[in-house]
């Protein structure tokens, strides 16, 4: 387990709450799902777990619309 800190969150269309994350040690950014949508049929979208940063060419990057202060 590694210090991180918050950088911002977002929710995803699919409902979904994604934080984003940069380790202390190694300034590598980090995408963990906070929550999981109630609707959200994606199985790679669990709670607690990392998301993958790729995104398909017909999908926007994560855009985090609130930033931690």
């Amino acid at each position: 387990m590694s210090l991180v800190r918050l950088l911002g969150f977002t929710t995803l269309a699919c409902g979904c709450v994604v934080g984003k994350y940069r380790e202390v040690a190694t300034s590598r950014e980090v995408n963990y799902v906070e929550e999981k949508g109630q609707t959200c049929a994606s199985h790679g979208h669990r709670g607690n777990h990392t998301v993958a940063t790729y995104t398909p060419s017909n999908a926007l990057p994560l855009a985090f619309t609130k930033k931690a202060s």
